[in-house]
């Protein structure tokens, strides 16, 4: 029997990699200097060291080095994106385009631009999670100046289809930002082939550390230019100033290494623990349904849907097991997850939804355990409801 607990929520952190914090130690204590201060040998070294880890997270995306913007993590990688975007093109227009089932680091964001005077068009989600392209083409209007689809679905796991949402912005003349947090590390990512203009990421999401991300800013084809947030010196590029966390950015690098060499074998290893885990539930729990797109979705994801059983109780009983109910940016919230609801099943259906996020550590044999795991707890619970 493996040892418990099991950690199967991958989407909402993960642990760092062996590699990455071997990569990332000497930069507290030895090689300390700040990279912005290039008049000594510690100071290059550090910025040294960043410059390499901007090469290593565009190497992952399809970017060039100097379009990569390092950040405090996705979210404000997103807020950056949209107020930044929302602010320097605000002369050409005051409409944004994004999805009801975003990250909230996009709705809140979106809110706080409608506060503003902007204009916000949601479109909606089919019962996978993907949205309409037509609905989108008519979204757009002279006024648009940006529309922001996630890549990957931080709860279900549904992919956007990013090439296409790509060459639509294209032909409109309208920018294209997606939050990739989920999805970079995990699936291929291009920003040339699929015409993405800004991008978020984060290194916590794909075995780096916490506190650190980044944003890609198109340099050509078009250039896009985006306002800054943050100001106080003028570091990178003059978009986000403050001293860089060069131990950080150094593991975001290395994750991002890592991620890009490995990721065709990962994957595969993923997509079989995932449908493993599935094919086990199905057969222990009867009911079980499959929320998000059952192909167009990321190798590590299953969120399931299981009939008679409330997910925060389920939850709230199980000590052997780390799963999630949601998105763990909204964990503290009473109300049932809005990716789910938006999938027009109903909200009893999203109050009835687990998500595991499945891990590089996660082996045949652990994937058997949460089965079992889950089955009792759920079988628990359906007798207790029977009795009352």
């Amino acid at each position: 029997m493996p040892t418990t607990p099991i950690y199967m929520d991958h989407h909402a952190t993960t642990p760092v990699e062996p590699r990455v914090l071997a990569a990332m130690l000497p930069f507290f204590t030895e090689v300390f200097g700040n990279a912005a201060s290039k008049d000594h040998e510690f100071g290059y070294q550090a910025s040294h060291a960043v410059e390499q880890a901007r090469a290593q997270v565009a190497a992952l995306v399809g970017a060039r080095p100097d379009e990569i913007i390092f950040t405090s993590g996705a979210t404000e990688s997103d807020n950056l994106a949209l107020f930044g975007v929302a602010e320097r093109y605000a002369d050409r227009g005051d409409h944004i385009i994004t999805c009801v089932t975003e990250h909230k680091a996009i709705l809140d964001a979106a809110k706080r631009l409608e506060a503003q005077g902007r204009r916000v068009s949601y479109l909606g989600v089919d019962q996978y999670g993907q949205i309409d392209l037509d609905e989108l083409r008519a979204a757009i209007t002279p006024q648009t100046v940006l529309i922001s689809i996630m890549a990957a679905n931080n709860e279900i796991g549904t992919l956007a289809p990013l090439a296409a949402i790509g060459q639509i912005a294209r032909d409109h003349g309208v920018l294209f930002h997606t939050d990739a947090t989920q999805a970079a590390g995990y699936v291929p990512l291009d920003v040339q082939q699929m015409q993405i203009d800004l991008l978020s990421l984060s290194a916590h999401k794909m075995y780096g550390p916490k506190g650190v991300g980044a944003l890609y800013v198109r340099r050509s084809g078009p250039r896009v230019r985006v306002a800054p947030q943050i100001y106080g010196g003028g570091h990178e590029r003059g978009m986000r100033s403050g001293t860089l966390n060069v131990p950080g950015i150094v593991g975001l690098g290395a994750a991002a290494e890592i991620a890009r060499r490995e990721m065709k074998q990962q994957a595969a290893q993923l997509r079989a623990r995932t449908a493993q885990l599935f094919a086990g539930l199905q057969q222990r729990i009867a009911g079980v349904a499959l929320n998000g797109h059952p192909s167009e979705r990321l190798p590590h994801n299953l969120n399931i849907y299981i009939p008679g059983v409330e997910s925060r109780a389920f939850i709230a009983g199980l000590k052997d097991l780390a799963v999630a109910t949601g998105s763990a940016c909204t964990s503290a919230s009473v109300e049932p997850s809005h990716v789910i609801s938006a999938l027009g099943f109903g909200e009893e259906r999203a109050h009835r939804s687990l998500r595991f996020g499945l891990g590089r550590s996660n082996d045949a044999a652990q994937v058997d355990a949460a089965i079992a795991i889950v089955a009792r707890r759920a079988a628990e619970l359906r007798a207790m409801i029977a009795a009352a």
